[in-house]
């Protein structure tokens, strides 16, 4: 969060404290203002610092008019709430496949990493289709690249945890048949996963595939006795059920009703 003001202003020219969720912003695109990318380098997350900055670091000598005018030292107040850094997982995506395989995996795999960690930010502020992207650029990475077999672990493990992102991101998105996709994918990697099994049961439900949903939330209520959520899932379940039967007995029993001239519907 910032605010930026002129002497003798009570008053910010700019600020984005009026935002809920501040964006996030990338320095030298977003933020181009040199004393702020400099004050923001030497920052600590949850930091809060004041800056006062000379023409030379702000506005320059022909200011920015109307509102700064030239030669203006400018105060900032600056709050770092977190950061991410994205500049080596920006050049390495920016290579191509040929280029990405003569890094070595633990490259590839902090990179992957920085994705994963963008997605989770995106999907904090309920932007559920940009940390979609994320989390898959990120498992492309690792899908692409093949690990010897004492290092498959690795592998494995970052991929689960992206799959496990992915498929509550398209529980969000409203689209469980993903959702499925995914935690069934995750579920190859461990399939004892209590969120994974989880995430397959909700996506089954909303797909009012009432058995299978049934067999994952038992599955993962077996993993994990006392989560919270498994059971109201299952609580959930059951009074869905219990609905689902009730409107198939009163269909069947309007289909098989008596007719009103006393005869009943059936073969001829």
């Amino acid at each position: 969060k910032y605010s930026g003001y002129l002497e003798h202003m009570d008053k910010p020219f700019d600020s984005n404290c009026f935002r809920k969720i501040p964006r996030l912003m990338k320095l030298g695109e977003d933020i181009t203002l040199w004393g702020m990318e400099l004050g923001l380098l030497s920052m600590r997350r949850g930091e809060l610092a004041r800056f006062l900055f000379k023409p030379n670091y702000a506005y320059g000598t022909l200011g920015c008019p109307p509102l700064i005018p030239p030669n203006a030292t400018v105060l900032f107040e600056i709050e770092l709430l977190d950061f991410l850094d994205s500049a080596e997982s920006d050049k390495f995506c920016a290579l191509s496949a040929e280029q990405q395989d003569q890094f070595p995996l633990q490259k590839v795999l902090k990179v992957a990493a920085t994705e994963r960690e963008f997605g989770n930010y995106l999907f904090r502020q309920n932007r559920f289709y940009n940390a979609k992207v994320r989390y898959k650029r990120a498992l492309l990475l690792l899908h692409r690249r093949a690990a010897p077999l004492e290092e498959q672990h690795l592998v494995e493990a970052a991929k689960l945890l992206i799959l496990l992102n992915l498929s509550f991101t398209y529980l969000k998105l409203d689209r469980p048949t993903m959702a499925l996709r995914y935690g069934e994918q995750a579920l190859i990697i461990d399939q004892k996963n209590a969120k994974a099994l989880f995430r397959c049961g909700q996506a089954c439900l909303l797909m009012t595939e009432y058995q299978k949903a049934r067999d994952f939330l038992v599955r993962a209520q077996k993993e994990e006795p006392f989560n919270h959520d498994i059971n109201n899932e299952l609580k959930k379940l059951a009074s869905y059920y219990r609905d689902y039967v009730d409107k198939e007995k009163e269909m069947c029993h309007r289909m098989f009703a008596p007719c009103g001239n006393g005869s009943t519907v059936g073969e001829n």
